[in-house]
This record gives structure tokens, C-alpha cells and sequence, in this order.
């Protein structure tokens, strides 16, 4: 198998494997138990908050953990609005914003919040010049994606944080930056956001396990209420499993130094391979390393997934949630209905080989021939 839908989920790494399993065999105390048990997951868990504070240069009590992607967003939205009403009830954010935050944006719409949403640039990110026009006194809340999951394009989340300080824009900033944690170099203080959302499997740990980071002096409301853990703002007792994977993983990506160049590398290859070999093929967006979206116009993307996925070959047609409705992003963008229909996302990860790379190519070239019969 050739995999390279690493944007979608990763293969979990020896490292969290390990770490999981032994924290549910071995140290299985609950962290708010007294006895030593309960004490030697209580500091295991704080060494995994000190471990991904670190890795998004962050202090320990500023990371709480989540279950994932989307209930970070989730949170950050609806918790950065109950938080902001009474300095306003506007919204901006994006066209090309992952679902997780677009159907929040629907909810706070119905709940009576306006919410102005941006459209990307040609390259796929959204201008910070844009989101500055867009600033009004009462806007509360500035929420976009670090790193487009469908095209890899990065938007300016400094310049955006510039822009909102410089208005005197009262607004929190929140960015989901799953896709460029650990593939793009940010902390949150170069990143000038309030809120950070971060998720484990997209870096090579578990599925249901992710971060939030929360600017000191940012009181949201509470996620989950109960026994007041994660400093009371997600009661419940805490995936130890899923945490001390997370901290793993992270600790193995911050260890192998050589993953986002080398990703950058294999991206460079694929391009290279089939640029000359295809002459209509249209690169879409792009940015970060380990994501590569491209078009065959003409051809259909599900036929192509098909057929890649008969020679054991994993790719997809975006994001892996929108289950076979035309991408939203690339029609934000305003790219013809045939580059949209043809379009397939390639990504990395930090098991890519260029083997799979140039498997890749062979079969996308082979998927070409052998379909143009049924055009």
C-alpha cells in the first residue's frame, strides 16, 4: 500500500503506540487520585502538557487537552463568543475554513451573530489586507486556519494579528492550525492568535486526542462541567492514553528534524515527475510542505480515486469530511468546474518514502492512459 492521505489521519507512531499502551496496562491511575497510583499519572500528565506547551511555545497552564480538531474549534468559536458578546456580534472568517468551524459559523449566524466571510486569494489564502477592510468596532471575533486542509495554502496569521492590533480591533484571534502544526515553524507568540487548536492524528498519534492553547488573561467559558479538571475548563477524567500518545508523538516530530524538509522534498518530486509528463495539469493552492493539490481537468476525481485505490494506492479528493460533495474551497477560489471536478489532494507524512512517491506518479500517470478511453 501506498499511502499519502496523511491530512486526512496518520499512521500512529511506535512511539504513542508505546505510550498508549502502556498507560492503559501499566500506569492506569487517575490523575485526581491521591494514592501513588493516582500521583504517577498525575505527573505523567504534566509532563505531557509541558511537552506540547513546548512544542507550540506555550506555558504549561495556558494547554488544555481536547478530543480533537473539532472540538477545539468548536470551543474556540462558540466559547470566544459567549466570552466577546458585549464588546459585539460580529464575526470574520472564511470561505475556506474546514467544516468544523463553517458549521459553527452557522450556528452563531442563527444565534443572531453576523458573520463575514472572506474570500481566498488566486494561491488559496486569505489576504490580511482583506480581513483588515473587514474590521469593524464591534467585531469580536477573527477566526482562519493557519493551513488550508484541501489546498495547503497559508494565510498570513501574523499579518492578520497585526492588522486587528493596529485597528484597535477589540476581536480575538483564533486559528486552526492542525494542518501546520509541526509541519509549518510557528509558536503562538509568533502567531499573535488568542486561541490555537491543534490535533494528535495529523502528526502520527491516536485519533480522538488533541490541544488547545488559550492566551493567558482569555477566561472561556468551561467545555464540559463536572470535577473541574483541565483547570475547570474540561471537567471529566482525562484520556491518559491518548494525551501520553500525544506527548509522544510530539517528542518523535520535534526529534526527526529532517520531516518537513524532507516532505517538502518528496512534494518537490511528485511535481517534478509529472509536470512535464501531463501538460494541462493545474497545481492548486500550495504552501506547506506535505499538501499537494492537483487537477487532471477532464478526467473525474472519484474515477481516479478508484483506480489508484485498485493498484493499493491512497489519495483523496479533499477533505476527507466532505464524503463526496464538490469542495468548497476550490470553489471559493473560482477555479473552472472542470479543475474542480479533477482535482485530487496528495499528502505526506513522515513515513513517506520516495518510493510512494514515485509509486504515486506511475500510477496517476497509468490512471491517465488507461481512463482517457472512458472520457
Amino acid at each position: 500500500m501506498i499511502y499519502l492521505d496523511n491530512a486526512a489521519t496518520t499512521q500512529v507512531c511506535p512511539e504513542a503506540a508505546q505510550a498508549a499502551v502502556e498507560a492503559m496496562t501499566g500506569g492506569f491511575g487517575n490523575p485526581s487520585s491521591t494514592h501513588g497510583p493516582g500521583r504517577d499519572a498525575r505527573q505523567a500528565l504534566k509532563a505531557a502538557r509541558e511537552t506540547v506547551a513546548a512544542s507550540l511555545g506555550a506555558k504549561p497552564e495556558e494547554v488544555f487537552f481536547t478530543s480533537g480538531g473539532s472540538e477545539g474549534d468548536n470551543w474556540a468559536l462558540e466559547g470566544a463568543c459567549a466570552l466577546m458578546r458585549h464588546k459585539g456580534r460580529h464575526i470574520i472568517s472564511s470561505l475556506t475554513e474546514h467544516d468544523a468551524v463553517r458549521r459553527t459559523l452557522d450556528h452563531m449566524q442563527a444565534q443572531g451573530w453576523e458573520v463575514t466571510r472572506l474570500a481566498p486569494g488566486p494561491d488559496g489564502a486569505v489576504s490580511p489586507a482583506d480581513v483588515a477592510a473587514a474590521l469593524r468596532p464591534d467585531t469580536a471575533l477573527v477566526s482562519l486556519m493557519l493551513v488550508n486542509n484541501e489546498t495547503g495554502a497559508i494565510t498570513d496569521i501574523p499579518a492578520v494579528a497585526k492588522a486587528i492590533q493596529a485597528a484597535k480591533c477589540p476581536a480575538l484571534l483564533h486559528t486552526d492550525a492542525i494542518q501546520g502544526y509541526m509541519k509549518v515553524p510557528f509558536s503562538v507568540k509568533s502567531l499573535g492568535a488568542d486561541i490555537v487548536t491543534v490535533s494528535g492524528h495529523k502528526i502520527h498519534a491516536p485519533k480522538g486526542v488533541g490541544a488547545q492553547f488559550i492566551r493567558t488573561g482569555v477566561r472561556l467559558p468551561p467545555l464540559v462541567l463536572g470535577g473541574g479538571q483541565e483547570s475547570g475548563y474540561r471537567s471529566g477524567t482525562e484520556n491518559m492514553p491518548g494525551i501520553l500518545a500525544l506527548a509522544a508523538a510530539v517528542d518523535a516530530y520535534r526529534a526527526d528534524r529532517d520531516a518537513a524538509p524532507r516532505m517538502a522534498a518528496l512534494r518537490r518530486r511528485i511535481v517534478d515527475t509529472l509536470s512535464p509528463a501531463i501538460p494541462d495539469l493545474v497545481l492548486i493552492g500550495g504552501g506547506a510542505p506535505h499538501i499537494l493539490c492537483l487537477s487532471l481537468p477532464g478526467y473525474k476525481s472519484e474515477v481516479l480515486l478508484n483506480y489508484l485505490d485498485g493498484m493499493g494506492i491512497c489519495v483523496s479528493k479533499g477533505s476527507a469530511c466532505k464524503k463526496g460533495a464538490r469542495s468548497h474551497v476550490l470553489e471559493a477560489m473560482g477555479l473552472p468546474a472542470r479543475v474542480i471536478d479533477g482535482a485530487i489532494r496528495v499528502s505526506l507524512g513522515r513515513f513517506t518514502t520516495e518510493a510512494d512517491a514515485d509509486g504515486f506518479c506511475q500510477g496517476l500517470l497509468q490512471a491517465r492512459e488507461k481512463l482517457y478511453k472512458t472520457l
